[in-house]
Order: C-alpha cells, then sequence, then structure tokens
C-alpha cells in the first residue's frame, strides 16, 4: 500500500507536517486565525515590544582643543518612542588628559577605573515622545592631554546607562592639539666572549603628552635589535619577536634578532620610563658588537604625534676584550680605578693605553696613553737610578710585567663577575 505525500506548511513560523488528505482542514484552520487576528482578538507581538520611550543623543563635533582650552557644546535629546520620560540620568566620561571645568550643580563627580573622571547629572524634565531637550557637555584639555575620548548621554529610557555604545550612549575621539616626545635609550656595557650579559633598552616619554593609541591597536614601543654575536636567552614578557611587519610570537619568546616591547597597558606617562633587560649569551668567538634600539610603534610605524626623530634611536654596545688586546699597564696601579659603560675612568690615568675595549673611545684615550705622573715606563726610570742601574732596571721590567698580567687577570675577573 502506498503512503499519501506528506506536505509541511508554516503557520506562526512553526513546521506542521500533515498528510495529503488533512490540507483542507489546515486551511480552514488558518484562515480563522488569521480572520481573529484582523478583529482585534489578538495583538500583534512586535507592536507590545515597541511600546515605550526611546531616548536617542545627538553627536558631539570633532575639536582638537590646546592644552587649557574648554570644549562647550550641547547635545540633544530626543525621545523617539511611545511613552513620556520623567528625567533623564546623564553621564559623561572623560579620558585622564581632560577634566570637567567646574562642578555642575545636580551633577556628582568622582574618578573610576583608569583615572577616567566621571560626572553624573541629574535632568529633571519630562521628556514627552517626539520632543527634545537639551544639555551641555563641557570639558577642559589638561596640559598632558593628547589622544583623548568622551562619552556622554543616558539610557534608552532615561536611566544611568550601561557599558557599551549606542544611539542613547555615545563616544567622541579627540586629538588634542600637542605631542609627546619618545626617546630611545640604549645601553653600554662589557663582556667576555662565552660568558652572559644582561643589557637594559629603555622607551621614555619626554612629553608634554600623555601617550595611548585610543583608536588602534598600533601602540607605542620599542624596537630593539640583539647584537651580532649574541642570542638572547631571557626576554621580557612585555617584548615579542618582530616578523616583517608587526609582532610574530608570544612575548618572552627567546632567540630572535629582533623584538618590539610595549608596555602591557599601551600607556606611558609623561616622564615615564619602560626598562626591558635581556640576558644575552656571547658567543665564544665574539667581537665587541653594537645594535640599535628605536622608539616605534607596534607595526614600526613612527607615530605622528612625535615631533622630533632625533632622538628616537640609541645603541647597545656591548664591549668584548681578545686576548690579542694590548694590556693597559700604569706605574700608579690600576687595581683602584672604576670601569663604566666599558670605559676605564680611573687609575690607568697614570700609564697604559687604557682601551678597556674601546680602542677609539675619545674618552678612553684621554685617561690612557703615556702619563704625566709617574713618567715613561721604560727609560725615565731606568734613567733616574746610580750605580747598579741595570740590575735596578732590570728588577723594574720584570715587575711591570708581572704588573700587566696582574692588570689582566684583574679585569676579567671583573668582567666574569658582571656578567654573572
Amino acid at each position: 500500500m502506498v503512503e499519501p505525500p506528506v506536505v509541511v506548511l508554516s503557520v506562526f513560523d512553526e513546521e506542521i507536517h500533515v498528510r495529503q488528505h488533512l490540507r483542507s482542514y489546515i486551511r480552514s484552520s488558518a484562515a480563522f486565525v488569521a480572520a481573529f487576528a484582523i478583529a482585534g482578538g489578538v495583538a500583534p507581538t512586535a507592536h507590545a515590544e515597541d511600546a515605550g520611550a526611546d531616548l536617542v543623543v545627538s553627536a558631539l563635533p570633532k575639536a582638537s582643543p590646546k592644552p587649557g582650552e574648554v570644549y562647550d557644546q550641547d547635545v540633544v535629546i530626543t525621545n523617539k518612542g511611545t511613552a513620556a520620560v520623567d528625567g533623564v540620568s546623564f553621564r559623561v566620561r572623560l579620558t585622564r588628559g581632560l577634566d570637567f571645568p567646574e562642578p555642575v550643580g545636580g551633577c556628582s563627580y568622582s574618578t573610576v577605573e583608569d583615572q577616567v573622571r566621571q560626572a553624573v547629572c541629574e535632568i529633571d524634565e519630562v521628556v514627552q515622545p517626539g520632543a527634545s531637550i537639551k544639555t551641555a557637555v563641557r570639558f577642559k584639555a589638561l596640559p598632558k592631554a593628547l589622544m583623548e575620548a568622551v562619552e556622554y548621554g543616558t539610557g534608552k529610557t532615561g536611566e544611568t546607562p550601561g557599558e557599551g555604545f549606542t544611539d542613547s550612549y555615545r563616544r567622541l575621539a579627540l586629538t588634542a592639539d600637542s605631542t609627546a616626545d619618545l626617546v630611545a635609550v640604549g645601553d653600554d656595557t662589557e663582556a667576555l666572549a662565552g660568558d652572559a650579559q644582561s643589557v637594559t633598552a629603555t622607551l621614555r616619554n619626554d612629553g608634554p603628552g600623555w601617550i595611548r593609541n585610543q583608536e588602534s591597536d598600533d601602540q607605542p614601543a620599542l624596537m630593539v635589535h640583539i647584537p651580532a654575536g649574541t642570542t638572547a636567552t631571557e626576554v621580557p614578557k612585555d617584548c615579542s619577536p618582530f616578523g616583517i611587519d608587526g609582532p610574530s610570537a608570544p612575548g618572552g619568546t627567546p632567540g630572535a634578532d629582533v623584538y618590539v616591547c610595549t608596555p602591557a597597558d599601551h600607556t606611558i606617562e609623561v616622564g615615564q620610563s619602560l626598562l626591558y633587560t635581556f640576558m644575552l649569551k656571547i658567543d665564544a668567538d665574539a667581537k665587541t658588537t653594537t645594535s640599535e634600539v628605536k622608539a616605534t610603534s607596534v607595526y614600526d610605524i613612527h607615530p605622528a604625534f612625535d615631533k622630533n626623530p632625533a632622538n628616537d634611536k640609541a645603541q647597545i654596545h656591548i664591549a668584548i676584550p681578545t686576548d690579542n688586546e694590548e694590556d693597559p699597564t700604569t706605574s700608579g696601579g690600576s687595581t683602584g680605578g672604576s670601569t663604566e659603560g666599558g670605559s676605564t675612568t680611573g687609575g690607568a690615568a697614570d700609564g697604559g693605553s687604557g682601551s678597556g675595549g674601546h680602542g677609539n673611545d675619545p674618552q678612553g684615550q684621554a685617561a690612557g696613553g703615556t702619563g704625566s705622573g709617574g713618567g715613561s715606563v721604560t727609560g725615565t726610570l731606568a734613567s733616574t737610578g746610580s750605580d747598579g742601574v741595570p740590575a735596578v732596571a732590570g728588577v723594574a721590567g720584570a715587575a711591570a710585567g708581572l704588573g700587566g698580567l696582574l692588570v689582566l687577570a684583574a679585569r676579567r675577573r671583573r668582567a666574569g663577575t658582571g656578567a654573572s
């Protein structure tokens, strides 16, 4: 026996499966329901949802205020709903480079998360359907103003707004007529081949504006090139390997040649310095090496707000002495000298080469060379004896040779200690 075909009908968005012989019954039932709805027996659901107030806030005009200037504009609140609103709670939030000029009656003020200043103002008016009211939005640009944002508005039915943006609660992004100066700072140190050595690169904001890009993920950053002949074995968690045009791996990943470092909250306050310390393994055959650090952005784009590119770049310099280097000697002794940034600044002033790993460093050359305090190690000392001069000269020569070995050993111990 062949079953009758099944027909699928849709009534009020529900699929009803019936057999062919029931088709006439379903049609008559649907016609009855439709007639009943038209007669007013059933109110359409969509109309019930549309009932109520619907406040809409107009958009503020864009601006680029100078630090110290006051922004003062009205917004229009219109009720596009079907019910009246009795009282409106209007909220304004300002990022940290902006502030309210003075307190206004009916408003309560506070500072919320991330140094955002907030005002909640109660407007005691009835807004009928189709009617509008005006209220002012006023703020001033502080000396550190730069990339800012303003949130303003109310809830759909006049309540204090929640989070997120709608036609009732809006956001205005603005850039103050100001600048900020990103500065890159490198490091100057020394190490022994085969050892480990830490280096620190720094990103600083010299102002006058604070820095956080409110409209893009291309945040301020410091690009760090790892010196040739070394390998990054420990990396700050805020530093990611840099690929062709942006970060290419999670922060803290070792072994890359180039890193891009950025603050976790993407914020650099005026005068703030962000330090990023890397631990490097020096190759066994490494020579003195230099690399670049650069103030830039996450995608290596020069920030438009930075009008002083002269201080965007700096160097990491690692002096690595070799066995073929001329050893510093001194008649006054070098154990009391101090070494900073790879150049000797202490007792080498009385003699020796004073190179300290910087053979072409003017400061190192001034500290070394042939000094006048103790005379030349050879010649002058030999000519000052009386009887038995050759013996004295011989002893002096041996002492000078031993002193050179001691200086070399002391220098290597110091370098080794600093690298640990």
